[in-house]
């Protein structure tokens, strides 16, 4: 049945289809502590035309397929641990309309996001949504992705305006226009993003953008504690006042960053901001911020609008999880993604610590403490079996403490194969079983992305 539909695929798309074992084994893995899969082939798609003919082949032989775009993703989202043939959209790297007027642009699914921003800004443009990792914005869409300008932006379920997706038949659905608002029947563009591949191939993205602020300014300030920061942070998004970013790191994470980074950081509890509008805009929301700060016994403001020194310490802090794992030799990073009411931040961190102080875990935590949703990075040797075994305990411990709190196992990294397990108690019975009813609808023969969301096998 294999070899058939690699036939098929072959006689179709020539030498877009491979089976090279370096290429097959560079779509094996994901930057996840998950194990890797090889595919069976690869297929490096130039086209809607090509997704179509691929997802029609492999779905008459029961093929899995399983889409990938840079590869970056943190929950094995784009590992096909059943094989098939990995869907590569990387090649489909066009940048196909901006609107400078509707301030909206259409892109292919294998465009990057720095490249993306680069284009948009000889129109006054920019496309928020920054996850750190340079991925792809089929990938972001397909994952639900977010990052450090959610507080102010907003995340792809809110910048995707429509798709065009390819189902497992091979069928081609576009789904919406670009008004701002509708009220025609079911929202599918919604379905999908956030879906992981796992009810079709994104083939193109309509997307929100913005008009690059005037003034952009940095800042920094400690704290003698997690509380005492957080609890800072929600005063200031209680006040409306506006953040663009507002980034925690504690001490442990500091340290890591300025060995790796060579920047010379407050090492304590350390908040991260920045600030968009015109020059007296950004002035006062600068001053109110640090006023409400101060109270929550926020030091020693530092700020910028040098451009420069903005993306060093932006750059710092996305390679935080680089630092981390720099610490800890032949380790692996295993990124936790909980997302908490703003309300509970403070409690979920603070007992966070207790658990790592007890568990006898290093673990630096970072935050996009504007939305309530945390990372505590931990690096381990996967050799390391015990600690190994008891990182997931503790990850286990972290996630029911979240939905114990009315937060979610995943703020912004998806289900893949690493929160399965939660998926139900987060949500419920029912609701799963309402999304597996769609998955079998849109995917009947179980095709697309098996493994993933639902069940492992």
């Amino acid at each position: 049945m294999l070899a058939d539909a690699l036939g098929e695929l072959t006689a179709a798309l020539g030498s877009k289809v491979t089976q090279n074992d370096t290429i097959r084994e560079h779509h094996s893995k994901d930057e996840s502590f998950h194990l890797a899969s090889m595919p069976d082939a690869v297929v490096f798609a130039e086209s809607i035309a090509d997704i179509a003919t691929t997802l029609k082949i492999c779905n008459a032989h029961k093929i899995p397929v399983t889409p990938f775009g840079a590869g970056t993703s943190l929950e094995a989202n784009s590992t096909p641990i059943h094989g098939g043939v990995s869907l590569d959209v990387s090649r489909m790297d066009s940048i196909l309309r901006v609107n400078s007027s509707d301030l909206d642009c259409t892109v292919q699914p294998g465009v990057r996001r720095k490249a993306l921003n680069e284009h948009l800004a000889q129109f006054g443009l920019f496309f928020p949504v920054d996850p750190g990792a340079d991925a792809t914005i089929g990938g972001m869409a397909a994952t639900g992705a977010s990052g450090t300008t959610t507080v102010k932006y907003g995340a792809m379920k809110q910048l995707v305006l429509g798709l065009t997706v390819v189902t497992a038949s091979g069928d081609v659905v576009t789904t919406s226009r670009r008004a701002r608002k509708t009220s025609a029947g079911y929202d599918l563009t919604h379905l999908f993003v956030g879906s992981e591949g796992t009810l079709g191939v994104i083939g193109e993205i309509t997307l929100r953008v913005f008009g690059i602020p005037e003034v952009i300014a940095a800042a920094t300030m400690q704290f003698p504690s997690v509380r005492d920061a957080v609890d800072g942070v929600i005063e200031v998004i209680q006040f409306g006042i506006g953040v663009a970013r507002i980034e925690l790191l504690d001490a442990d994470a500091v340290r890591a960053v300025n060995r790796y980074s060579q920047t010379t950081l407050p090492e304590q509890t350390l908040l991260l901001m920045e600030f968009h509008g015109t020059e007296e805009s950004t002035k006062i929301d600068i001053a109110a911020t640090r006023d409400v700060l101060e109270r929550h016994g926020g030091t020693g403001i530092r700020q910028t609008t040098d451009e420069a020194e903005r993306r060093k310490l932006w750059q710092a802090r996305h390679d935080t999880a680089l630092a981390c794992r720099s610490l800890v030799p032949n380790a692996r990073n295993f990124a936790t993604d909980v997302c908490v009411p703003i309300s509970r931040l403070s409690d979920c961190i603070e007992e966070t610590q207790r658990d790592l102080a007890d568990s006898g875990l290093f673990g630096p935590i970072i935050g996009h403490v504007g939305d309530g949703n945390f990372h505590v990075v931990l690096s381990v040797d996967p050799n390391d079996h015990s600690t190994v075994a008891r990182m997931e305990e503790f990850h286990s411990r972290l996630v029911r403490r979240a939905l114990a709190m009315e937060g979610t196992c995943t703020g912004e990294h998806g289900i893949g194969v690493g929160k399965i397990d939660y998926l139900v108690d987060e949500l419920g019975l029912s609701a799963v079983s309402t999304m597996a009813a769609v998955k079998s609808a849109l995917d009947p023969n179980g095709i697309m992305n098996p493994g993933k969301i639902f069940e492992r096998r």
